[in-house]
C-alpha cells in the first residue's frame, strides 16, 4: 500500500448519504488510510470549493510534498473552472493530486498535466459559455425595454424633483442630502436627462 503523507478529502451531498464507499475506494485502489487524516463534508457538489468549510481546513493543513486523494474530479470543485484553480492552486503549494475516477492519475504530474489541459480547454469553454449567454440575456433585457442594473432608489416623482432642482443649479450633493441618497443616484439622473434630450 502506498502511504498517503495527508488526508483523503471525500464528500457526499446530503445527510442521508455516506462516505464509507468512497474510504473504500481509496483504500482498494492500494493507499492506506487513517481515520484521523480522513476529512468528510457533507455539502452540494454546486457549492463552489472556497465555500466548502471542510475543504477550507484541509488546504490549510496540507504542506509540500502531501498528497491529496479524491474519488472523483467534482470533489475538487463544482465545474471545470472551480477544479482547474483548485488543482493548479495545489500544485504550487506542491501537492500532489490524486484521482482515482481518472485512473489514480497525479493532476500535477506530466501525464497529469495532459488531463488538465484538457480541463483547462473545458473550463475555458464554459467560461466564454457563460459570457456569451450573459451578454445575451442582457441584449435581450435591453430590447425589451427593461432597465439593467440595480433598481433606483427614487421614484419617478423624486427624479422630477431632482431634474427641476438640477435646473435650479442646486449641487449634487446639495441635492443628494435632500433626497437621501447618493450623489451617483442623483448624477445617474443627471445623465438621464441629458441622454433623453440629445436630438
Amino acid at each position: 500500500m502506498q502511504k498517503c503523507p495527508r488526508s483523503p478529502y471525500v464528500r457526499v451531498s446530503t445527510t442521508g448519504q455516506t462516505t464509507e464507499n468512497q474510504i473504500q475506494e481509496i483504500e482498494a485502489a492500494g493507499f492506506q488510510v487513517e481515520p484521523r487524516r480522513i476529512v468528510t463534508e457533507t455539502v452540494s457538489s454546486s457549492t463552489a470549493i472556497a465555500q466548502r468549510r471542510g475543504f477550507s481546513k484541509l488546504m490549510d493543513r496540507l504542506e509540500s510534498g502531501d498528497v491529496l486523494i479524491v474519488t472523483k474530479l467534482d470533489r475538487l470543485g463544482r465545474d471545470a473552472i472551480d477544479v482547474s484553480t483548485t488543482v493548479k492552486t495545489l500544485s504550487e503549494m506542491g501537492v500532489k493530486v490524486y484521482c482515482l475516477a481518472l485512473g489514480g492519475a497525479d493532476l500535477t504530474s506530466s501525464s497529469g498535466t495532459m488531463t488538465m489541459q484538457v480541463l483547462n480547454a473545458v473550463a475555458q469553454f464554459e467560461r466564454d459559455l457563460l459570457i456569451e449567454r450573459t451578454q445575451s440575456g442582457l441584449r435581450r433585457a435591453k430590447s425589451e425595454g427593461k432597465t439593467l442594473g440595480r433598481p433606483s432608489t427614487l421614484s419617478e416623482e423624486q427624479k422630477q424633483d431632482v431634474r427641476e432642482d438640477l435646473a435650479n443649479e442646486l449641487s449634487v450633493s446639495a441635492i443628494a442630502r435632500k433626497f437621501g441618497t447618493s450623489r451617483q443616484t442623483i448624477m445617474r439622473v443627471r445623465d438621464e436627462s441629458s441622454r433623453s434630450v440629445r436630438p
